[in-house]
């Protein structure tokens, strides 16, 4: 450790030695006489109380000097933007706390480590008898100039590589009027029956061939807390399936996502969904179109409304022969020979691949050891995954692979482009990561009085303080965005952090000091932080199901009584071994010890009586058949949803959850 000597302090303050060991005195700090040293930390940490009990024995010296300046004209100082406090009271040769003295003179409240307005900075400047002069910041070697190489799409298409591509359809609508359901039908997979509640979780694609001929889907989720993601959705689609129940016809959502259509300009074939049920009313739904400036096709319109039922199959045959259509008359088209281009759909950390993007190729193909820049981050690809689990080398135009390779992990909608090395893509890489925290820290700048009696006035307001951890990105952006659309003036809902990856003690001690509860969507909590979010007084939520979370925070917000939940234990199960197979995620093998364990109940994983995990039950096995339930006594193998990290002896208590609405009785 690096020790600083008493003389040394004594000549930077312009003070005498003895000064300096009667103040450390004052602090509680022993000394051994003039010749003794403190650590650099400890010299680190009196330096304000230094500089403000020693500021006045050099400030006449520092006054006299600026005047001179001042008179003189003074000389330049050169400052790279953002302006920062301490680095401005260095250039022109001041103490920091007489900068921030100063610039509490002229209304402006900023600390050391904060920037300043450049009007402000230029006025202090010229009173130290300085102009300033402000530096554009140094860009990484060549990554201008790379930049625009890389960036000017100056691939020149011959027109005998340009082909038909597949369609790109997405399925927009009401939660439960039947999205995920379709797909299921024509992949002939079973993607609904997996999900919590039902409501599809993530953005997800696929694709399937249909008399020879490419569809990919890009699956949306359908509940309102996905605004943003399912906007996004459609802006990467050429074809838009609005799905509308027949038994209710359209509801406030299918207008939000017919909105969300028409933005992106994209054809609209309406799916009337649930034709099996006895009350299915497909004019109804028509009428509904005309009332929302939809003509259909029945009523003379142009507008394709194909009756269908993802129970039975009906219509789906009529609905795939519209999707081509349309895709003929849109004549779309690719160079599958130029280097590719795509958009990220979602993106996640995994354990064991570490960063992954879900990516929908645009235009080119992508291929194994392609150098890659995506939004801030680079890499090259490593591994390209497609819908079925499969490795592949390629993937063409409208074609959807989980990549991996990338540095980080970029968010939802960055657009991903082949370089034509890795170390160019390194270099934009890594200035605009530099862009990023420029603007970052340019946010963190001083505040001017009026701000501060603003804030005062804001503090009356009951504010929820957040931090949000969810499995992907998409997920957090779209629980914060919901958040952030809460209609209420007296209360208000502030988002300290989004992240992605499990509830580790950082996050608490980051809720503990800005007074936050900590916000689990699909996550896991690391071990030990249980402990220490006891000890540091913070509340840890998890959650599986998107709008139950909503709710609870809605419910927190407006102070009323959140719906009466009553939990039923059905069953408790002890890991007694761990299974790790070639393909697919870790299964347990436990034994049920009381009640029973079923498929799609709710699961909590309890680890030395902590609970790390809350979930469901994905799937069950005796011996190698699936199965539904498996009773007390009997051993079986369970798979949880989106957890694997199992130890033996774990417990698992398998529950359901009865809601009723709360009375204030």
């Amino acid at each position: 450790m690096k020790k600083v000597k008493i003389k040394e302090l004594a000549q930077k303050y312009g003070v005498s030695p003895k000064e300096i060991i009667r103040e450390l005195a004052s602090e509680g700090i022993e000394t051994d006489g003039l010749n003794c040293t403190v650590s650099s930390e400890l010299a680190e940490l009196l330096r304000e109380h230094f500089e403000e009990v020693f500021s006045g024995n050099n400030e006449s010296k520092e006054d006299a000097a600026s005047e001179n300046n001042a008179g003189s004209g003074g000389g330049e100082v050169h400052l790279k933007s953002p302006i920062i406090v301490k680095n401005m009271a260095d250039a022109v040769g001041k103490k920091p706390n007489v900068v921030i003295s100063d610039l509490m003179g002229m209304g402006i409240i900023a600390a050391i480590n904060q920037t300043v307005p450049p009007e402000a900075a230029t006025k202090l400047c010229r009173k130290y008898g300085f102009e300033l002069v402000l530096d554009k910041r140094d860009k990484a070697p060549h990554a201008e100039t790379v930049e625009k190489e890389e960036l000017a799409n100056d691939f020149v298409d011959r027109p005998e590589d340009i082909k038909p591509r597949p369609p790109v359809v997405t399925f927009l609508g009401h939660v439960d009027h039947g999205k995920t359901s379709l797909q299921d039908q024509i992949r002939h997979s079973h993607v609904a029956s997996g999900e919590a509640g039902g409501i599809t979780q993530h953005i997800g694609a696929s694709t399937v061939n249909y008399k020879g001929r490419k569809i990919t889907f890009i699956d949306t989720p359908g509940h309102e807390a996905f605004t943003q993601m399912r906007a996004r959705g459609a802006n990467t689609t050429d074809i838009a399936i609005l799905v509308v129940a027949a038994d209710d016809g359209f509801m406030p959502q299918t207008v939000e996502a017919l909105n969300h259509a028409r933005a992106a300009k994209v054809p609209i074939i309406v799916a009337i969904n649930k034709m099996d049920l006895p009350d299915a009313n497909a004019d109804k739904v028509l009428l509904h179109m005309q009332q929302n400036g939809l003509m259909s096709e029945d009523w003379g319109g142009d507008i394709a409304a194909i009756r269908v039922s993802a129970l039975t199959g009906m219509g789906l045959e009529s609905l795939l022969e519209r999707i081509l259509l349309e895709a003929e008359m849109l004549e779309l088209t690719a160079n599958a020979k130029r280097p590719a281009e795509g958009i990220v759909l979602e993106a996640q950390l995994e354990q064991g691949l570490g960063p992954t993007a879900h990516i929908l190729v645009k235009n080119g193909t992508l291929k194994m050891g392609d150098p890659l820049l995506c939004g801030e981050f680079y890499g090259k690809v490593k591994s390209m995954i497609d819908e079925n689990g499969k490795r592949v080398k390629s993937a063409g135009p409208s074609t959807p692979v989980k990549l991996v390779g990338l540095s980080g992990v970029p968010e939802a909608g960055d657009v991903l482009k082949v370089c034509k090395d890795e170390r160019d893509a390194r270099h934009i890489s890594e200035d605009r990561m530099a862009d990023k925290r420029e603007l970052s820290l340019s946010k963190n700048t001083g505040v001017s009085m009026e701000d501060i009696f603003s804030q005062m006035d804001a503090a009356q307001q009951n504010t929820l303080n957040i931090i949000v951890k969810s499995d992907v990105k998409g997920s957090g952006e779209a629980i914060v965005d919901s958040l952030s659309r809460l209609p209420s003036e007296k209360i208000k809902v502030d988002v300290v952090m989004n992240g992605v990856g499990a509830i580790t003690e950082n996050d608490v001690m980051l809720a503990a000091a800005s007074q936050a509860i900590i916000v689990g969507f699909h996550v896991r909590v690391n071990p030990g932080v249980n402990a220490l979010a006891k000890r540091e007084k913070v509340e840890i939520r998890l959650y599986s199901i998107i709008y139950e979370l909503l709710e609870d925070i809605v419910d927190a917000l407006e102070g009323r009584l959140a719906p009466d939940k009553r939990e039923k234990e059905i069953g408790q199960a002890r890991i007694l071994k761990i299974f790790s197979l070639s393909k697919g995620p870790k299964v347990c093998g436990c034994m049920v010890d009381k009640g029973m364990v079923k498929v799609g109940a709710k699961a909590r994983v309890y680890r030395n009586k902590e609970l790390i995990f809350n979930g469901e039950v994905r799937s069950l096995r005796r011996f190698h058949d699936d199965v539904k339930e498996v009773k007390a006594g009997l051993e079986c193998g369970i798979r949880l949803d989106n957890f694997a990290d199992f130890d033996e002896n774990d417990m698992i208590q398998v529950y359901e959850v009865e809601l009723s609405k709360a009375s204030l009785a």
